[in-house]
């Protein structure tokens, strides 16, 4: 038998090759994504992408705590697209100050490009990036519930309360809102161990049970557990406070609906270097008519200082409609945490 001459078997190997990639060819799926969007159907949404839908105006998120500072983000959307994110708080200080000035513009800028929580973390900014991300998956997660509610009526949702610290452990509430009343409430954290495992048992089921009942955060303290109830009314208020204007929950501020819907929108607590302050606001017919601080700066000095100057600035943001108010002379870290959550509050109804 003869041996097959060199070039005719590279000839022989190289048409075989060609047959069989021609044939993987013909046998490709029409799965893959540019044949689904060929055929009229939109690709399955990836995790950390901007929600679709009509979300409009200002979404902040749960603000992300590095080990240099506090981060948090605040997107700003139209028709469910992100059209601008900015970091509201970053690290500062020092040589923070050149790392936020350096990194929170590309992360802004990134944010809009990618259109979701899909960005790359800034060299040399490792920290800032993990919580800048952090912050912003929040405030998605938020507008995502937000389009959620807003499509079709009476849809039920799952709302978790911001956690409530409190002397012997956090307290977080989670409710289900269906046709805008509460249909279900439960404690997802409470506290636990010794004598509060007991108290916990006890007070829960008890506070669970006033929520549906009232609608609303306006439950009586369970006698013997004046902490729980206390944290659990405040988490429960922040759980409220996220459904979105017309969603359900609102209707609990107390308002009969209709044009001039009220609205009771619990700010996210802003760092302040005298402790935190945080801000509600109720809002009628588009309008702030009530503004109160539910944590300002305590302890020594702080006390005076609080006492003197949240009044004036309650009175300021009912009168000027928004969070342009001017800083109350002599509190300048109170007024500008102050401002800074009452923003927040207003973000949450689009405004």
């Amino acid at each position: 038998m003869r041996k097959s001459h060199p070039v005719r078997r590279a000839v022989l190997a190289g048409a075989a090759t060609v047959s069989g990639i021609v044939l993987l060819l013909s046998l490709k799926p029409a799965s893959d994504p540019g044949s689904a969007q060929a055929a009229g159907q939109a690709p399955p949404a990836a995790a950390g992408q901007a929600p679709q839908g009509g979300v409009n105006g200002a979404v902040t998120g749960d603000a992300a705590q590095t080990q240099y500072g506090a981060v948090q983000v605040r997107l700003t959307m139209s028709n469910g697209k992100i059209t601008q994110a900015e970091a509201v708080q970053a690290p500062k200080g020092g040589r923070s100050d050149q790392i936020t000035a350096s990194s929170v513009p590309r992360l802004n800028q990134a944010v809009v490009a990618a259109q979701g929580a899909e960005i790359d973390a800034v060299s040399g900014a490792t920290y800032t990036s993990a919580g800048y991300k952090k912050s912003l998956q929040s405030a998605l997660d938020k507008a995502k519930a937000s389009a959620g509610a807003q499509q079709g009526s009476g849809g039920a949702q799952t709302l978790t309360g911001d956690v409530a610290q409190t002397q012997y452990g956090p307290v977080q509430v989670r409710v289900t809102v269906a046709g805008g009343k509460i249909t279900k409430a439960e404690a997802v954290q409470a506290p636990k161990g010794g004598r509060s495992d007991q108290i916990t048992a006890s007070s829960v089921p008890r506070l669970n049970q006033a929520a549906v009942a009232a609608g609303n955060a306006d439950v009586d303290a369970v006698s013997g557990a004046t902490y729980t109830s206390a944290g659990y009314k405040k988490s429960l208020q922040s759980a409220l406070d996220k459904a979105p204007a017309g969603g359900g929950s609102s209707q609990a501020a107390g308002s009969g609906g209709g044009q001039a819907a009220t609205q009771t929108l619990t700010g996210s607590a802003a760092q302040t270097q005298y402790g935190p302050v945080q801000v509600r606001v109720t809002v009628t017919g588009g309008k702030i008519t009530k503004a109160e601080a539910v944590q300002a700066p305590k302890g020594g000095r702080s006390d005076q200082i609080t006492s003197s100057s949240v009044p004036r600035l309650n009175q300021a943001a009912v009168a000027a409609g928004n969070a342009q108010i001017d800083a109350v002379s002599g509190a300048t870290y109170t007024s500008a945490g102050y401002k800074q959550s009452l923003q927040s509050a207003l973000d949450q109804a689009g405004g």
